[in-house]
């Protein structure tokens, strides 16, 4: 079975508010996509021993360890902080963006899109 369009001028118009509504949105999505990779996204492991900056992007600003957490006898937590803290500062980030998105779009699934 096909799909019918409507006929005369009404499909057109509604077709043509269609694409402005898309173009519209496809603006907002760009313009908030922007404003969240300039957003900074902080996070803390072992109480506050390490904590994560990274921009939106995905970059990592900065990365600061407490002296008290750096022991040469135990390197193995260290990086395990590390890890922790980054790994929750990317799904804060990820968290976010699909929030942000799902907002613009009201929930509507753009394929490839997030």
């Amino acid at each position: 079975m096909k799909a019918r369009l409507p006929m005369g001028m009404g499909g057109q118009q509604n077709m043509q508010a269609m694409v402005k509504k898309a173009q519209k949105m496809q603006e907002q999505m760009e313009a908030k996509q922007a404003e969240l990779e300039q957003t900074e996204f902080t996070t803390t492991a072992g109480g506050g021993a390490v904590e994560v900056v990274m921009t939106g992007n995905k970059a990592i600003k900065t990365l600061t360890l407490k002296p008290e957490v750096v022991d040469p006898e135990d390197i193995e937590m260290l990086q395990d902080l590390v890890i922790s803290a980054v790994n929750e500062c990317l799904r804060n980030i990820e968290t976010k963006t699909n929030e942000e998105m799902e907002r613009i779009t009201g929930g509507l699934n753009v394929p490839g899109v997030f």
